[in-house]
């Protein structure tokens, strides 16, 4: 399989984009990346990049069809998943449908159409005001969760345990959408996240890890740590399995990564809280489904993109895992600072020595990968 020379497009390039635009160097394949300039460090690696809003769809077209480009993807990102089926369904390259783009990236919509496919969710409804909060609150009990319907990395998502504090998670959750619209859920007693890292060609969805997630717990829920493989029992597994592939199907994805999270109640139940069209971030599509499974996921979703797919081939297994420096786990950053005591870090970053309360993703200071023979746990 020859790669060399094709052209990708590549919405986004932020520090999430770089491990794509390396492997496809490694792979011979010229990249050309489109996103605001702020944060952009992929300009200095890709081929060609673009000053473009990543929702700039109507202004990439042009450019990808200037460029006559072979295909385009991206990893870690919702908010591309649009343009991205846009561009591909104009330009007659891979990609998911128009409707798939929109369901995977606006989570009111995504609950209507797992629940169409029998996928379990809790109990859902979509809010644009605390009013339509209050009547929500009359079909369900709190706790509840309000998150907005398209945003990721934790942004803006609360768990309200008593009336007096919906407004605020309310108006915490609409400030920051994009739509300006938000979801209030029925919480979920959960005794573990995971989430199902897959790859789909053709409409034939290939699972490649399940990982364990560590959070900060309520009310934000924001990530502490990533470990594959999970830890669950198998019957678990087997049906998160089976709910995340029911889910995949009913998103219509039927091309490149996806990355279904889902909870595991104190009753053994298995829920479909949301997907995305795409791999997952933390470093579990970028780095960890290598790490655990000896699987190339990043150069499978470049194949996927060019048309090009050669299949899922697993190598050596390993537990592979990070863990992010913030007020919960103070450990990791004494372990960055004394990498060489730890054969088995990866690779380990501290961006600030000044820790802040966590209330999304982007307020952790630093991260440690680790692949070891076993889970690394903190104070170990």
């Amino acid at each position: 399989m020859n790669m060399q020379n094709k052209k990708l497009a590549i919405v986004g390039a932020s520090y999430l984009q770089l491990p794509l635009v390396l492997k496809a160097k490694e792979l011979g394949v010229k990249t050309i990346c489109f996103a605001w300039e702020d944060g952009a460090v992929c300009r200095d690696y890709a081929d060609k990049y673009y000053p473009l809003s990543i929702v700039e769809k109507e202004k990439i077209l042009a450019v990808c069809r200037e460029e006559k480009i072979d295909g385009i993807t991206t990893i870690a990102t919702d908010i591309a998943v649009p343009t991205i089926n846009y561009v591909a369904h104009e330009l007659g390259l891979i990609g998911n449908s128009l409707e798939s783009g929109y369901i995977s990236t606006n989570k009111f919509a995504m609950r209507e159409a797992l629940k169409k496919g029998g996928v379990r969710c809790p109990f859902f409804q979509k809010i644009s005001g605390i009013s339509d909060a209050l009547e929500a609150i009359r079909h369900t009990t709190f706790p509840v969760i309000v998150k907005p319907c398209d945003r990721s990395g934790s942004m803006g998502v609360t768990k309200v345990d008593k009336l007096e504090d919906l407004a605020d998670a309310v108006t915490a959750a609409l400030d920051c959408s994009f739509c300006k619209e938000a979801i209030l859920e029925k919480y979920v007693d959960i005794a573990q996240e995971i989430s199902v890292e897959g790859i789909s060609w053709r409409g034939e969805h290939h699972v490649l890890a399940i990982t364990d997630k560590v959070t900060t717990g309520a009310p934000h829920y924001v990530e502490l740590g990533q470990h594959q493989p999970s830890r669950l029992p198998q019957a678990i597994l087997n049906e998160a399995v089976r709910q995340a592939k029911l889910g995949v199907k009913a998103l219509g994805i039927e091309y490149g990564a996806s990355h279904p999270e889902l909870m595991v109640s104190k009753d053994g139940e298995v829920f479909v809280t949301e997907i995305g069209a795409r791999m997952g971030g933390d470093f579990i599509g970028s780095d960890l489904v290598c790490l655990s499974t000896g699987y190339d996921f990043l150069k499978g979703v470049i194949e996927i993109a060019l048309g090009e797919f050669s299949g899922v081939h697993f190598g050596e297994r390993h537990f592979a895992g990070v863990w992010f420096y913030a007020p919960d786990t103070p450990q990791v950053k004494d372990i960055i600072k004394h990498r060489p005591r730890y054969p088995w870090i990866v690779r380990g970053e501290l961006h600030e020595d000044e820790l802040k309360p966590l209330t999304r993703s982007a307020d952790r200071a630093g991260y440690f990968i680790y692949k070891n023979r076993e889970k690394i746990l903190l104070g170990e």
